[in-house]
């Protein structure tokens, strides 16, 4: 069956850096887009990045374009998420999603 486990989050002061990762097994990696989501308190779920199978194309949520980067190794069939600049808004739980299947999500909070 599809697993997907993220890992990576914790606590981290405004201005810092954290590499998220997810590492997937039960379907064909390279053939799936990727993506990754994040949830708040009181929010609703929201798209964060995407990326295509091979990894020639990507998108991202207007509010971490330029600071957070996309990225996948279909060997290790894992997708990973590097978040520089991070600021107390950024604070969520992350969410991988591929397949009809999302991960357990990893807690990021961006706090002094």
């Amino acid at each position: 069956q599809v697993q997907l486990v993220e890992s990576g989050g914790g606590l981290v002061q405004p201005g810092g850096s954290l590499r998220l990762s997810c590492t997937t097994s039960g379907f064909t990696f390279r053939n799936y887009w990727m993506s990754w989501h994040r949830q708040a308190p009181g929010k609703e779920r929201e798209l964060v990045a995407t990326i295509s199978g091979t990894g020639g194309s990507t998108t991202y949520a207007e509010s971490v374009k330029g600071r957070f980067t996309i990225s996948r190794d279909n060997a290790k069939t894992s997708v990973y998420l590097q978040m520089n600049s991070l600021k107390p808004e950024d604070t969520a739980m992350y969410y991988c999603y591929a397949a009809l299947n999302w991960g357990q999500g990893t807690q990021v909070t961006v706090s002094s």
